[in-house]
């Protein structure tokens, strides 16, 4: 019988943006497969999504920029559901640094986790993709990084311009397929990460035009948009959620 539930598969999603893309796929029928560097990261999400799940959740512990993690996910997906419709590249690192300073060890990190991990995993799940016949939905997350200066962000900053232009170039290379692939680019966004950081929220609402930073609430409903049947006419795109941030780009520092 077929499986006529969506089956999605999203990297970095143990805690964060990442994991409030998971629940609010979850929660919206479709299967998961969720990963996370950290096994009791994923083992959390795990348990904290099948909560309110109303489809399986599969957690896969792993380096998302290690191309055997990669395949071990696709793979997962394939002989799970025999299917994979929507493959998120959210993993991702930030190292800070001064240019004139950066070693080239953090550089290459940055690269391959961000840039590389991204790659790869558009490749396994588009090959499994075409072999279906029915298409699907890729979609990678970027940063404001990639459109406004930050300081001492920049390796961060050129990964994350590499990736958008990674999802343009793969319009030229997967549509003929039915696979659309598009980017998000969160702004300053309130995370367990960044709640560490005590001025955070008020720094970030004062200089954002929306008046506070994005919630994961935020940018997870743009992702879910982004993967929906609704907009698999739109490719090749990047969609900015920072509260109008970009527009006026006031200073944080």
């Amino acid at each position: 019988m077929k499986n006529h539930q969506r089956v999605a598969l999203i990297t970095g999603a143990g805690q964060g943006i990442g994991l409030e893309i998971a629940r609010l796929l979850s929660v919206n029928a479709h299967h998961v497969i969720i990963n996370d560097i950290e096994k009791s990261l994923t083992e959390e999400a795990v348990s904290d999504l099948l909560n309110t799940a109303k489809g399986k959740v599969i957690g896969v512990s792993g380096d998302s920029g290690n191309p055997e993690t990669i395949l071990e996910m696709t793979d997962m997906a394939a002989h799970e559901f025999g299917k994979l419709d929507i493959a998120i590249a959210n993993a991702g690192i930030t190292l800070y640094g001064n240019f004139m300073e950066y070693s080239f060890e953090d550089f290459m990190e940055v690269m391959r986790i961000n840039m590389a991990g991204t790659f790869f995993l558009a490749q396994s799940a588009a090959q499994m993709m075409k072999k279906q016949k029915d298409g699907g939905s890729l979609l990678f997350t970027s940063s404001v990084t990639a459109h406004q200066a930050h300081k001492n962000l920049a390796a961060y900053a050129m990964s994350k311009a590499g990736i958008e232009m990674l999802a343009r170039n793969l319009v030229i290379e997967l549509s003929e397929y039915g696979i659309n692939v598009n980017t998000i680019a969160p702004g300053a966004t309130l995370t367990n990460r960044t709640a560490l950081d005590k001025d955070y929220e008020n720094t970030w609402s004062r200089i954002t035009p929306m008046g506070r930073p994005a919630s994961v609430k935020d940018v997870a409903h743009a992702a879910m948009f982004l993967v929906s049947e609704e907009a698999r006419h739109i490719t090749g795109q990047n969609l900015i959620i920072d509260g109008g941030w970009t527009s006026i780009s006031p200073s944080p520092y």
